[in-house]
């Protein structure tokens, strides 16, 4: 076991899939997390199935072939799971060396995306790359947290004790948020302020920092709703969605009868009357509310509990890597968890009704090209994380010392 770990370690670009297979016949355990593996594997399943059922009905009419979005669905999971693939091939180091070449890769692909982007349904957020139309805000977000876990290691001391060290990360935030509400894409700008502000905290900001940047966001936030007409409108029909079931209502309310027409068991697998066109992106950012109408109240608990447990499991591995002291394995373990887990909260809330719609998809499981190749990198990076603090423990490379 000794001689794999050194052997490992010594060509940190070596294929670690033989060295995993290896350990995973060992006596003494894997070298991976197999629960947080099989957990994914069960979720991305799940997702195939829902995302054929979902979008029958609007394949068969836009390209008259029934699994056109099946068939696409299955092209970025074997894109995603090859981008995967060379993630685990990347050491740890190499993200935290390279942090600030993504941080200006991000923003370049956001103004590239103003500049040059693609229109659709009045956003303009895509790249046209030929065949495959690139969400710039998704690589954006992976950067970004790549950065702010970096900055954390280098600069956590001032974080903690001085108030610019907290700030400086912000005023990058900032300008994120900016190009993004430009596109405009609030969504993608609540999920990564969300998970800066978990990260800040668990950095350890002072709670009067933690409270003021958590106030003034939620003002800032409600400033852009008030002075957005299509903005309010979603807010108001949040709130009360029969008012206009047939025009700003309409979206949630269709999903909420998916919803009641569940029940506990549902309609049966295929038997969704709401994914025939009645609910608008039934495969995308409201497949949950399909999965609701055919599988019913027990098979959305059994998914939102997959999903549970996979943040859980991905906590547990940035904690497992700070009690290591490895700070930056630790601090972007987070980040991911957070990101995954908030923004499978916020698309479950826009389902239920619980929270004004966002286009956002739910990670894992809805069709969509640059958002499933991304979250599928996301999880790479933590099996690669994983990878490192069990084969190194505490001599592995790290991006410093977590005091």
């Amino acid at each position: 076991m000794k001689q794999l770990a050194l052997s490992m370690f010594k060509q940190p670009w070596a294929n670690p899939l033989q060295a995993l297979s290896q350990w995973w016949r060992a006596e003494d355990g894997a070298a991976y997390d197999k629960l947080f593996l099989t957990l994914l594997l069960l979720i991305l399943a799940i997702g195939v199935v829902m995302v054929t059922s979902a979008s029958v009905p609007v394949a068969s009419r836009l390209y008259d072939n029934e699994l056109h979005f099946t068939i696409r669905h299955l092209v970025y999971l074997a894109l995603g799971c090859t981008a995967a693939l060379i993630i685990l091939n990347i050491p740890v180091q190499w993200w935290h060396n390279s942090n600030m070449a993504l941080l200006f890769a991000a923003l370049a692909l956001l103004v590239a995306v103003l500049l040059f982007g693609r229109n659709v349904n009045g956003s303009t957020r895509w790249l046209s790359l030929g065949f495959f139309g690139l969400q710039a805000a998704e690589p954006a977000k992976l950067f970004f947290f790549v950065y702010l876990a970096s900055y954390l290691v280098r600069r956590h001391e001032e974080v903690r004790e001085n108030l610019k060290g907290f700030l400086k990360p912000l005023f990058v935030l900032f300008a994120f948020a900016v190009l993004l509400l430009m596109q405009p894409d609030l969504g993608t700008v609540i999920v990564m302020f969300a998970t800066a502000v978990a990260l800040l905290f668990l950095a350890g900001a002072k709670l009067w920092q933690f409270f003021c940047l958590i106030f003034t966001g939620i003002a800032a936030i409600g400033v852009l709703i008030v002075y957005s007409e299509y903005r309010w409108k979603r807010v108001t029909a949040f709130l009360d969605p029969w008012a206009d079931p047939f025009g700003s209502g309409y979206q949630l309310t269709q999903s909420l009868m998916a919803f009641g027409r569940g029940g506990w068991f549902g309609q049966g697998l295929g038997n969704s009357i709401q994914k025939l066109e009645y609910l608008p992106e039934a495969h995308t950012d409201f497949i949950l509310a399909v999965i609701a109408e055919e599988t019913g109240f027990i098979g959305v608990a059994v998914l939102v509990l997959l999903l549970f447990l996979l943040v859980y499991r991905a906590l547990w591995i940035g904690q497992r890597a700070l009690a290591k002291n490895l700070s930056f394995h630790g601090f972007l373990a987070y980040a991911l968890a957070i990101w995954i887990g908030f923004q499978s909260a916020v698309n479950i809330g826009v389902a239920t009704g619980a929270l004004p719609t966002k286009g956002l998809t739910l990670p894992y499981v809805s069709s969509g090209g640059s958002s499933l190749i991304i979250m599928l990198a996301a999880a790479a990076l933590l099996l690669r994380i994983d990878f490192e603090v069990r084969l190194k423990g505490k001599h592995a490379i790290s991006g410093g010392k977590h005091d």
